[in-house]
């Protein structure tokens, strides 16, 4: 599992169980942007279990579904594909695109300075 990809729908799901921490297929549902059938989500939801993502623990007559992959861990592998695919492989030119983002707060700024700091210490 070093290589961690979502498909569009099953990103979505991954982020509602990562925000919630276990959901039952419901609600699951009930927070995708989209509005898919119960058997549609199911399906995803299995699908990630197939994947090892997921797994179910029983909760009455429901299932809840809990991740087993971390959003960093996810996250990760996913920043490493754009990395690569975006910035042909240059992560500093990625860090530049990222602290050009005029959206960022002053606050955002200041805590990503202090973990470059807190990384550059730890380097020999």
């Amino acid at each position: 599992m070093n290589d961690i990809y979502f498909p569009p729908r099953e990103l979505a799901v991954m982020s509602i169980l990562w925000r919630l921490g276990s959901a039952t297929v419901a609600q699951v549902r009930e927070g995708l942007d989209e509005e898919l059938a119960y058997t549609s989500v199911l399906s995803a939801l299995q699908t990630l279990e197939e994947k090892g993502f997921v797994r179910h623990e029983a909760h009455g007559r429901a299932y809840k579904y809990l991740p087993t992959v971390g959003a960093e861990r996810a996250g990760g592998s996913a920043l490493a594909r754009i990395r690569d695919a975006i910035f042909h492989g240059s992560s500093s030119r990625m860090f530049a695109q990222l602290v050009s983002d005029r959206a960022l707060s002053r606050d955002d700024l200041e805590r990503m300075r202090a973990m470059l700091a807190e990384r550059l210490e730890d380097e020999p």
